[in-house]
């Protein structure tokens, strides 16, 4: 389904990202993975490449307009086009508003909104000489239309990402590019197996999500039959947020 297809994964080092990197990678993909973290984003990549898999990594700090057009045009340069961009990269920093300055605010803001602009901005520019396009997926976030306290900067680009989705959709879709997002909830990256029964039973679904369900959900949104997806945000969180809630 995606053999030899070109895909870029930002924040590819670890947690959701490191999965769906390794997802594409296993399907055949030519994978290009982006992140901040050097030393661990190699660590992966080698893994995969001794596995057989056509990966490369590309120290990327997404803040960074000149960086993002340095993955850009390096992912060209080795494997000819891009087809798919995963937009994963992000930080989440819970601070009072009373307490949250404005550098850091700014900072969340450039490394989580302005970064998946950039990116698909600078992706679709490759997309558009391909035939059939290309497709986008940008990681929005159920914080997007619910919060806890201390999640002004994060929960303001997460809605960000999900209204910038269908502007994009709009924009891009005369170039054969569909634009989509995922809003994921609770998905475990650390020690699963530690998980507490009530964990898993307060989810519709029965249990807390893993990195996988993520990467499917990617599979689902950049599969070209299904191009008649585009400017949606999917959300992928067991039913937590259709879960009715009142203190008894």
């Amino acid at each position: 389904m995606f053999q030899n297809k070109t895909v870029i994964v930002t924040g590819a080092a670890q947690g959701i990202g490191k999965e769906v990197a390794t997802q594409y990678a296993q399907q055949g993909a030519c994978v290009v993975m982006a992140d901040i973290n050097e030393e661990l984003g190699q660590s992966v990549c080698s893994n995969l490449a001794e596995d057989g898999c056509k990966v490369i990594f590309v120290p990327t700090d997404v803040r960074k307009e000149q960086a993002i057009i340095h993955l850009m045009t390096t992912a060209v340069l080795h494997f000819k086009k891009i087809d798919i961009l995963i937009n994963n990269a992000g930080i989440f920093k819970p601070i009072s508003p009373y307490d949250l300055s404005i550098e850091i605010f700014d900072d969340i803001i450039n490394t989580n909104l302005r970064s998946v602009f950039l990116c698909s901005r600078e992706a679709a520019k490759f997309m558009r000489l391909n035939p059939k396009g290309g497709a986008i997926v940008s990681m929005a976030s159920t914080r997007a239309f619910m919060s806890e306290p201390h999640s002004e900067s994060y929960a303001a680009t997460k809605g960000g990402i999900v209204a910038l989705t269908h502007a994009l959709a709009s924009s891009l879709g005369t170039d054969s590019i569909r634009v989509n997002c995922i809003s994921p909830g609770w998905i475990e990256t650390g020690d699963y197996d530690s998980l507490r029964e009530i964990d898993h039973l307060q989810h519709f679904s029965g249990r807390v999500g893993k990195p996988e369900d993520i990467a499917r959900a990617c599979f689902y949104l950049t599969d070209e039959r299904n191009n008649f997806v585009t400017g949606i945000n999917l959300t992928v969180d067991g039913g937590m947020t259709k879960k009715m809630l009142y203190e008894e």
